[in-house]
């Protein structure tokens, strides 16, 4: 598997926020949003290949139960299932994280997906297929049929993604406590601008709402 990084951190966003995990980050993304904040994984990939054994004893040796296999875009490694069996048969609770825009056979405990509205959109040529790609919801439709534990991560950067946001969960049918909506911030300060009113649109549309810790805790960076 191509690998950008493996840490140990806590994981800051989500429905498991809070928890020590160790984290498997790949390397290569087959979107490029315009707010990235892992570009060593998207727009400028870095990494070196790392076999599953390996990955899995860096996991033991890690000590922690939960592990979040991360990108870029991890459903682009072919591997992955083997190595998502590997990690289970050794009592890990597994997340992997996705933009849910392929289909790949893989076991998880949790599947997490961001899925990317407008507001991801770059400019130049990217923009086509990156729009093209994210538009299309069919994958994610039969990802989410696969895996019934999921949750739902939403980028938002104001009130002007709602409406987007209100639709694609009414045309997939997920229920809104498995929808979060996450400020936009490449830093801590940045996401303190926007949690406010991400929150406030949290509570008048019953989803829930998701922080950053990793970023309150450590900074912004690799490796966290």
């Amino acid at each position: 598997m191509v690998i950008a990084e493996t840490f140990s951190s806590i994981q800051g966003e989500g429905m498991l926020a809070g928890v020590a995990a160790f984290f498997i980050r790949t390397s290569g993304c087959n979107l490029r949003c315009s707010w990235c904040d892992t570009p060593y994984t998207s727009w400028r990939p870095e990494g070196q290949r790392r076999s599953v054994r390996e990955l899995i004893a860096a996991a033991t040796v890690a000590g922690l139960r939960y592990v979040v296999i991360t990108g870029g875009e991890p459903l682009l490694q072919r591997e992955l299932g083997d190595l998502a069996r590997g990690l289970a048969a050794n009592a890990h609770h597994i997340t992997v994280e996705t933009a849910g825009t392929l289909t790949p056979e893989f076991d998880c405990h949790l599947l997490s997906v961001s899925p990317k509205t407008s507001n991801s959109d770059p400019e130049g040529r990217f923009r086509e297929r990156h729009r093209d790609l994210r538009a299309n919801l069919a994958p994610l439709q039969r990802l989410l049929a696969r895996h019934p534990e999921h949750q739902l991560k939403f980028v938002v950067q104001g009130e002007g993604d709602i409406g987007e946001i209100l639709a694609m969960v009414e045309l997939l049918g997920v229920v809104r406590h498995r929808v979060l909506l996450m400020p936009e911030g490449r830093t801590a300060v940045e996401v303190a601008v926007r949690a406010p009113a991400v929150a406030r649109l949290c509570i008048q549309h019953g989803f829930r709402y998701t922080p950053r810790l990793h970023l309150d805790l450590f900074g912004s960076g690799r490796g966290v």
